[in-house]
């Protein structure tokens, strides 16, 4: 799709995420290695890193106008953390800078074998704490925000800004990539959510995946949508209806899933999504939700052209950052109505 074809971005572009930032260290190795193994590695990167640093570069390069919230060490991790943040685009005049402790910084184990990666993270410290964002920072912070991001990290301040946020009716996007202590707080605001594949289920303790969305968006009524991003496999989203579509037709909800799937098209390079009509969503046991399920494929990259999947997820949440944001700007829902 051209550039000429997309929609014109909103002239407020701010979008505000709090959250982990950090220093990865990507050694790429030949294969996994063994218990007691001594490899050598075939390249190393240095780069930042962290959900939320991840996400708001992606916005950034996007041309949205990210802030971030979030904590370094006045130490080398902490200064390239902020330097290279800083030079994507990405507004990191709220951070906290402690004179002590340390930044955070994650090793990555790359294997060219499988093309995944290995993540040995190392928390900062001292923590972010909510005390350490004044309140004049924080509506500092938020406004002129149209969307605020959390990657699930410093759940203290998080809820903090959550509540901020919710009184100013900004939008919530949520990262639910496990169970986080302090998340389910963070989920109560949520007006979108992104999840991993093995989130939904965990979390609601329902019988499938399909009736896991079904009890989410039973469980948190302000949610309009949940997305479960699934790799190479694309992703699934349940959207709920703004109109509440009493007059719609009711099916169980993993036959529709099933269905969708055996119409998408595999074959195809880049992403493609199929939706279903708006109906009544049903799951025994759960509940029923009137809405649209969504499946969408993932771009198709030849194995010689992929080189890990570092950040990918970070990357699919800075575009539904920014595909939020502009359908928020022209007050439109995220997707089309037309099914096909």
């Amino acid at each position: 799709m051209s550039s000429d074809s997309l929609p014109p971005l909103p002239q407020n572009r701010i979008v505000l995420g709090c959250g982990q930032v950090a220093v990865d260290f990507l050694a790429t190795v030949a294969s996994f290695p063994n218990p007691d193994d001594k490899i050598r590695s075939t390249s190393l990167k240095v780069q930042g890193g962290g959900n939320a640093g991840n996400a708001s570069t992606c916005a950034a390069r996007l041309g949205l106008n990210p802030r971030l919230i979030s904590k370094v060490s006045n130490d080398s991790h902490g200064k390239g953390i902020l330097e290279e943040l800083e030079a994507d685009g990405v507004d990191t005049s709220f951070f906290i800078v402690s004179e002590k402790g340390n930044s955070s910084f994650t090793y990555v184990i790359v294997d060219s074998q499988t093309k995944t990666r290995t993540c040995i993270h190392t928390p900062g410290y001292p923590p972010l704490i909510p005390e350490e964002l004044s309140q004049s920072s924080l509506l500092s912070a938020l406004d002129g925000v149209n969307m605020v991001y959390f990657d699930g990290r410093h759940h203290e301040t998080a809820l903090v800004v959550a509540k901020e946020a919710a009184r100013k009716n900004i939008p919530i996007l949520v990262e639910a990539e496990r169970e986080r202590e302090g998340l389910d707080d963070l989920l109560d605001f949520a007006t979108y959510a992104i999840c991993s594949a093995k989130f939904p289920q965990a979390w609601t303790e329902a019988p499938s995946f399909s009736s896991a969305l079904i009890s989410m968006l039973l469980r948190l009524p302000k949610l309009k949508f949940v997305i479960v991003t699934l790799g190479e496999e694309g992703c699934i989203m349940l959207e709920r209806s703004v109109n509440g579509g009493s007059d719609a037709e009711e099916m169980d909800v993993q036959c529709l899933l099933e269905s969708l799937k055996l119409i998408k098209d595999d074959s195809k390079t880049i992403p493609t999504c199929i939706s279903s009509v708006e109906t009544k969503l049903s799951a025994d046991g759960i509940g029923t939700i009137t809405g649209r399920l969504f499946v969408g494929t993932a771009e198709k990259i030849p194995p010689s052209e992929l080189v890990d999947t570092t950040g990918a997820g970070d990357a699919f949440i800075g575009a539904v950052l920014y595909g939020a944001r502009i359908c928020v700007s022209i007050k439109d829902p995220l997707f089309p109505k037309d099914p096909n």
